[in-house]
């Protein structure tokens, strides 16, 4: 059984200055762990009790919390999770450390654009970036993960959101100083200034002086005890799905299923998302949170150039994707702290194939287009 902690931010500012000397990218690792044998039958997120669910010979196996898939011990989760905000403009490509996230949020930037969270825990890639500001939903997006949070801090309208919410967030700025002249923070050479930050998310979670657990249970709710994911009964083909984003669907983003892998296949309204290692972004699981966008003066302010995407005390509709096939249901979220709950249609509660999973977040009537 677990025991709910307090969920809360803690989110750190931009090192200005720059580390010399430039240690090299590693290649696009997944980070996903090696596969478990038919006796390993029995499951355990890392900060809880293992569980027997069949066999005599059952041995225990630990899986991790934000992709439900086996590690090789316990003491390999023990640390916080690092989100880190990266910009996912066409100036900003190529990015580096994304196929090493176990849980990538798609997020408006604008009512055009996408910029990623994306969430490290089993894996800590090198360098991750080019690294940008926070924004409104990251809020009750990350808040039950406890995170260390990666970002170049934000505009003032996003800090109206912010300080509204303080009562979940009080430690948003707790270590905004610390981070100054340290390696958490790189400024890349031969990157235009804007897009020239990237942070080693390792580095970082060490400097933690409060966020250093590991998430407290599952983000999202997997498939345990060798029980298949909700796809595997659904007759619904999904060999591509197209994510609209901004007015018209001028900018869509889209992942196409691949046999030989398995795992999806992710695309840039400008054609394949290729990394600068020259991997394409890949992901086991799509899951499409449709949500409604507004414009909120009490948060936000006038001018403000993004919506808030409104997920407290929210619901929606959502599709899930994995292996060629689809479900589809209803999504609810309470409080800030509390984590989504997915209904499918007919009544059952969703259960996602373990691995890692992209969350896109369009509108509330998004035109999600599934080809099957």
């Amino acid at each position: 059984m677990f025991s709910r902690r307090s969920a809360m931010l803690a989110a750190v500012g931009m090192a200005g200055a720059a580390v010399s000397g430039c240690a090299a990218v590693r290649p696009g690792s997944d980070g996903v762990p090696a596969a478990v044998g038919p006796a390993a039958t029995v499951s355990a997120v890392a900060t809880g009790s293992p569980s027997v669910t069949s066999g005599p010979a059952a041995t225990p196996v630990v899986t991790a919390p934000l992709t439900g898939e086996p590690v090789s011990s316990e003491s390999a989760l023990e640390h916080a999770a690092v989100a880190v905000k990266v910009s996912d403009v066409r100036s900003a490509h190529p990015q580096l450390g994304l196929n090493s996230a176990d849980i990538v949020f798609v997020e408006p930037n604008g009512i055009s654009y996408t910029r990623l969270c994306a969430v490290f825990h089993t894996h800590f890639p090198e360098f991750v970036g080019p690294v940008r500001s926070i924004r409104p939903v990251d809020v009750p997006l990350l808040s039950p993960l406890r995170p260390v949070f990666g970002n170049t801090a934000a505009a003032y309208w996003v800090m109206n959101y912010v300080n509204a919410h303080g009562a979940d967030i009080e430690n948003l700025w707790s270590f905004k100083a610390g981070v100054h002249g340290t390696r958490a923070y790189y400024t890349m050479p031969g990157r235009a200034a804007v897009h020239s930050v990237f942070c080693r998310p390792d580095e970082l979670r060490k400097l933690a002086r409060k966020m250093k657990a590991p998430p407290a249970f599952p983000y999202l709710p997997f498939a345990t005890g060798g029980e298949p994911p909700s796809t595997a009964a659904s007759a619904r083909g999904a060999r591509r799905i197209a994510v609209p984003w901004g007015p018209a669907d001028t900018f869509d983003t889209s992942y196409d299923y691949d046999e030989k892998t398995g795992r999806y296949l992710r695309n840039e309204p400008w054609g394949k998302h290729i990394l600068a290692d020259g991997e394409r972004v890949v992901t086991d699981n799509v899951l499409v949170v449709r949500a409604k966008w507004k414009m909120d003066k009490i948060f936000v302010g006038r001018g403000a150039p993004d919506p808030v995407v409104s997920i407290v005390n929210g619901h929606g509709t959502f599709f899930y994707a994995h292996q060629g096939t689809c479900v589809k249901g209803t999504w609810t979220k309470g409080g800030t702290t509390d984590l989504f709950q997915f209904t499918l249609d007919d009544g059952s509660p969703l259960k996602l194939a373990p691995g890692r999973t992209f969350v896109e977040l369009p509108q509330l009537d998004a035109k999600v287009k599934i080809t099957a």
